[in-house]
């Protein structure tokens, strides 16, 4: 998977009430592989993390206020740099 797959950008104030129904995952700080066996969409409410590729570049950072797309097959490590607490939607 390539870098430009993967999407952080600010969503409007309409777009963050309808995260409000999604679940939420959190985490504290810690370094771990993952693997999107499908897209994932999430709103960060708290904290910070960077996102490398499987050669270890850096693909992408977010912060609280993020809005992330992760593409269905990124195989990443996540670093979390701040304890992360996000709204979460497969599909």
């Amino acid at each position: 998977m390539s870098q430009e797959n993967v999407s952080v950008r600010k969503p409007s104030d309409e777009e963050i009430k309808a995260y409000q129904t999604w679940p939420i995952w959190q985490k504290e700080q810690s370094t771990f592989d993952w693997f999107y066996d499908e897209k994932e969409t999430c709103y960060i409410i708290e904290g910070s993390a960077q996102i490398y590729d499987e050669s270890g570049e850096l693909l992408v950072q977010f912060k609280k206020g993020d809005l992330v797309e992760f593409p269905k097959g990124l195989k990443c490590t996540w670093k979390i740099t701040e304890d992360v607490k996000k709204h979460y939607n497969f599909g």
